[in-house]
């Protein structure tokens, strides 16, 4: 699936860190979705709405990006 995410490192406008391991199709209405893991905490596996992932959110009055990629995924 041609996704403009890619697996990697990704780094959360709040300061946290994400490991994203691919781009996901919902089985009923084959909407889109980041499959991902907070590397803090429990690190859980989690979703969001590939739209919501790429979305730009505004801090302070400037205007960034909600997740920005940080590096690949280490092998392993």
């Amino acid at each position: 699936m041609e996704s403009i995410i890619k697996p990697g490192i990704y780094l959360h406008y709040k300061g946290q860190y994400y490991r994203v391991y691919e781009v996901a199709r919902h089985s009923e209405d084959e909407s889109l979705y980041v499959v991902y893991r907070p590397e803090y905490g429990e690190k859980s596996l989690w979703i969001r709405p590939l739209s919501m992932f790429c979305e730009t959110v505004e801090v302070n009055g400037e205007r960034m990006p909600r997740f920005s990629y940080v590096k690949p995924l280490e092998d392993g």
